[in-house]
């Protein structure tokens, strides 16, 4: 089985870039990314693209050739769809494929362009990763799925909103120093508590913003790194997905998350490591609640002890594990379909020592990513690992 090297990332800016097409983001993001990699032109076996509402949002299906001749290359390209995991996914696809002598220079990636439709569609447009029959049509949306799934971890474990308001507080501070992130901007406490309620207990605080992106990954065969001379010094060791119940009614737990569970494990198992050899993680905080459910699933607290991590500053910059240096889709941003690939760019760097944050974790030789679908009905663990 081949290993598999990062060879060359790429990000746009994350925010509201409503007067820019879908292909012009990604664009951006894979040339950068074929740029950084020094991969030739016509040495590209496929991309593996992540999208979520483009149809909705650009009235575009059958992206996958209109993402390759923006990103300018003449190969295969296939389009994922898993909601907000879906540029995740098109990551686990590609380098399966590697590893299994399928190819050996793949483009992962992914783009989401929302603000031009509004925060009312845009609402609307998410709302259909949701169960239609059994959520949508009694009017969920993902603030009141996600402030269910708080209030049914406050009964069970304990906790309050002030304790999610220290997430929020250290995600920000995080992404202060993050070119890329949408939000430059501190918020305190008070700033977090007495924003206004979106779905109790959550407030605007709690929640991501709506966000316009796009990022690329060059994935290269060990093999083809050492033959043509590519610095590719990142390898992607493990690989994990897993699933539940689309609607929260139908799961046995809505205090928990099994799908990021198994996609942990399976990701730990497949690079040999436990979470107690990881060093940094980014994880999905679509929600102030979905970084503690996420921090639990990853094995690095047991369930109702992830809660107060930020608070006790054992997640910030500072603290033993720091979780969302990029400062997390809460203030870098979430571009939906572009967000998986975007948490491993930002991991990438991070463990290369060419991040903002870098300097928070100067001796990382493991990150995590934990990338989510809907409501954790889908999830993909990757494990990034610094070549010595």
């Amino acid at each position: 089985m081949k290993d598999v090297r990062i060879a060359g990332v790429g990000l746009t800016k994350f925010g509201n870039h409503p007067e820019r097409t879908g292909r012009d983001l990604f664009a951006e993001a894979a040339l950068a990314a074929r740029d950084e990699s020094g991969v030739s032109r016509d040495d590209y076996d496929s991309i593996f693209y992540g999208n979520f509402m483009g149809e909705l949002a650009e009235s575009q299906g059958h992206q996958g050739p209109v993402m390759a001749e923006a990103a300018g290359l003449e190969c295969p390209s296939t389009r994922y769809e898993q909601a907000c995991a879906s540029a995740g996914v098109a990551f686990r696809q590609a380098v399966q494929t590697i590893r299994g002598g399928g190819a050996d220079v793949i483009l992962a990636g992914g783009m989401e362009r929302m603000n031009n439709l509004g925060t009312a569609k845009v609402t609307q447009s998410l709302a259909i990763a949701a169960d239609e029959l059994f959520e949508v049509r009694a009017g969920v949306t993902f603030p009141g799925a996600y402030a269910l799934m708080a209030r049914a971890y406050f009964d069970e474990f304990g906790g309050d909103n002030e304790d999610l308001a220290h997430i929020a507080v250290k995600n920000h501070a995080n992404a202060m120093k993050n070119e890329y992130a949408q939000f430059h901007r501190e918020i305190t406490l008070d700033d977090a508590l007495e924003s206004p309620v979106v779905a109790d207990p959550l407030h605007l605080y709690d929640a991501c913003p709506i966000t316009d992106g796009a990022s690329a990954i060059v994935l290269v065969s060990g093999e083809y790194a050492d033959k043509h001379g590519i610095d590719a010094p990142v390898s992607v060791t493990g690989t994990g997905q897993g699933g539940d119940k689309a609607a929260l009614q139908d799961r046995e737990y809505v205090a928990q998350t099994p799908a990021a569970t198994k996609a942990a494990e399976m990701a730990y198992a497949d690079a040999g490591i436990s979470p107690d050899d990881v060093d940094v993680a980014e994880v999905h905080d679509c929600f102030t609640i979905a970084e503690v459910l996420a921090l639990e699933s990853l094995g690095f607290y047991e369930p109702g002890e992830g809660i107060g991590a930020a608070a006790r500053g054992e997640t910030t910059r500072d603290g033993d594990l720091p979780v969302n240096l990029s400062g997390g889709l809460k203030a870098k941003g979430h571009p939906v379909g572009a967000t998986g690939t975007a948490q491993l760019v930002e991991m990438t760097k991070l463990l290369r020592g060419d991040h903002a944050n870098s300097d928070a974790v100067p001796d990382a030789e493991v990150g995590v990513t934990h990338n989510a679908g809907g409501t954790v009905s889908s999830a993909v663990v990757h494990v990034l690992e610094v070549m010595n």
